[in-house]
Formats: structure tokens, sequence, C-alpha cells
């Protein structure tokens, strides 16, 4: 059994959905209780009557560019709230869905059951689309489920330790998001290196095994901590499976490349990122960085050196994929223009 299937009891992953959409409804992305699931369903009901309001639901036809999915299934502590703030602010203007997928507990692993549902509500549910979802959700191939068009998968991760950090004093401090929010570990005080001294368990290396997983997905080895097989398959996920993976260190980056390559969810974005107020919404109160000695010691875990490697050879490829897209000038970058053209067509028209 892995340390997650530990931490979370073996739950049921029941999932619901929180939809914040273009005709607008109460936001409802922070509930657990049995109200505010109401309340999310009663939302989704109320744009699905709105949308079929004119003819059977079975008619709704897509342009092809409507058609469209994107999936962020975001690792916690990446700046992933900054970001999807990013998407909601946005959906208005540029007319698509942004809804949230709220796991029992925040598992990031799906039921089989569950599974076959997310994968039968993201596809054919064209009312949503186009729409960019969002969760703490593992990937999920859905070329298994045989879908002929898959979703578009994109994602953010961090230094691996800077994000243990954030995480460990964000379950003690909370944030300066929900400031007033009781977190599961307020009143501990202990400082992230007396944890890492004292060979606590919130700090342990274990806890570090979380990008990994979060690329590799639902087989059970990607949960087994330490597992070769699984680092391998992220890597392979990563370039395979996801059209862009960025890094929180150069997040305002990806937001760019995401608004020059899917201008139809995210133009304006870079703008919105560089002078918009919720730009780094999210920031964990209280954290006081490692010391040297606390680092080293985690750097000796193989874990850390598996964790690390994902993150290198994601931070490369980011940065490859920007160094054909953008050029800088004057301290500044600038997005490419076309740099393709058609020649030579034949036959030739009349």
């Amino acid at each position: 059994m892995s340390w997650y299937d530990t931490e979370v009891n073996q739950t049921k992953s029941f999932f619901h959905w929180e939809a914040k959409m273009v005709l607008g409804g109460m936001r409802t992305e922070d509930s657990s209780g049995g109200c505010e699931r109401a309340i999310a369903r009663h939302e989704v009901r109320e744009i699905e009557q709105r949308h079929t309001a004119d003819g059977p639901r079975q008619d709704v036809t897509l342009d092809e560019e409507d058609d469209v999915v994107i999936i962020y299934n975001r690792v916690p502590k990446t700046a992933s709230t900054s970001f999807t703030n990013i998407a909601y602010d946005l959906c208005a203007k540029n007319k698509y869905h942004v809804l949230h997928i709220n796991t029992t507990k925040n598992n990031p692993v799906m039921s089989l059951q569950d599974q076959v549902r997310f994968v039968k509500n993201v596809t054919s549910w064209k009312e949503m689309k186009p729409g960019f979802y969002h969760g703490h959700v593992s990937y999920l191939d859905f070329a298994k489920f045989g879908v002929k068009k898959k979703p578009i998968y994109i994602n953010v991760i961090r230094d691996p330790i800077e994000r243990l950090v954030s995480y460990y004093y964000f379950l003690r401090f909370g944030d300066d998001y929900r400031p007033g929010l009781r977190r599961r570990k307020q009143g501990d005080k202990k400082t992230f290196d007396e944890c890492v001294a004292a060979g606590g368990s919130d700090c342990a290396p274990e806890k570090l095994w979380l990008q990994i997983p979060f690329f590799c997905g639902h087989s059970s080895e990607c949960w087994n901590v330490g597992s070769r097989w699984a680092l391998e398959q992220a890597k392979y996920n990563l370039i395979n499976e996801y059209f862009l993976v960025g890094v929180t260190e150069e997040l305002e980056d990806f937001i760019m490349l995401l608004e020059a390559a899917l201008p139809r969810f995210f133009r304006g974005a870079t703008e919105l990122y560089r002078t918009g107020k919720k730009s780094h919404l999210r920031k964990t109160t209280e954290k006081k960085l490692p010391t040297k000695e606390t680092i080293a010691k985690l750097q000796q875990s193989e874990i850390w050196k598996m964790e690390n490697e994902f993150y290198e050879f994601a931070l490369e490829q980011f940065q490859f994929v920007r160094a054909h897209a953008v050029r800088e000038k004057d301290g500044e970058l600038y997005i490419l223009a076309q740099n393709f053209f058609y020649e030579k067509i034949y036959p030739k028209s009349n």
C-alpha cells in the first residue's frame, strides 16, 4: 500500500462539478458540504436549461474551434490558483466555460466508475464546450476509453523542495486567499527546519512524491513512492500527452506561450497577469525559507533525486519550447510571427 492510500484511508473517489460559466452564477469552488453541492448541481442544471431552451440537447452542434476541452490537472502548491484565476477572469470575454473538478478529500485517484463518468462528461457535454476543467486529479488517459478526440492537457510544476515547504506552511497558516479558514495543522508552530531535524512525517522525503504520480496517472505503480517506472511514465506523458507544461518560477512565460498558441482561451492572459490584481493572489502565510542544511538533508533522498530529475526534465522541455517560440529584445520577450508558408501548390486552380 502506498503512503497516499494510507493518507486518504482508501476514500471513495466521489466527485462533483462546480461550474463557473459565461452566463454567471455563484462560485462554490471551496465548498464541501451537501448544501454547497446542491447549489453547484443547480447551477449546472440552470445553465443546461438555458442552452437547450431553443431545441433538444442532441441538436447542439459545435464549430471545430469550439469543440475543445482543456484539462488542467493542477498540482497543489504550484501557483495553480493564480493561474486558474486568469481563466476565470477571461471566460466571459473569450466565451468559454470553466469547471472545477472537486473530488472527495482532494483524492487525485478516481475510481474506475468515476473515470468512466468523467470521460463521458468531458467528451459529450456539449453545452460546456469550449471548456476549461481544473482540479487536483492525476492524469487520465482518455484513449483507453475509446475517445476519438482527446482533451488538451496542460500543467505547471515547481521545484520539489520549494513546493513541499509551501505546502507545509500552508497546512499550518493558510494563505492570503482565505485568511480566516482554519487549516488542518493550525496551531503547530514547528518550522520546516525543525520538522526535518526531528524526522517529522509532514516533511519526510516521501511527501515530495507528488508531481511524478500526478503526471504518471491512475496506475497503481504511479503511487508507489520511488518507482523508477512511474518516473519514466511521467516523462513519457509529459512529452506525448501534454500540450504544454510550465514551471512556477517562469509562470508569465507559460501564460504568454498559451496565449500565442491557444488564443481561443487565453487571448489577453499575459496582460491580465502582468497588470491584474489576482496575478499573485495566493501567497502562503508565515512561510520561512529552509536552511542550506535542511535542503542538503532532503537532497540525500532518492525520492528527491527522482522528483528533481522530473522537474529538471520538465524545465528543459519548457525552455526548449520557449526558445523556439519567442525572441528577446531590450529585456522583453516577444512571440514570433508565423514562420512557415505554403508554396508549389498543385494542381493549379483555373
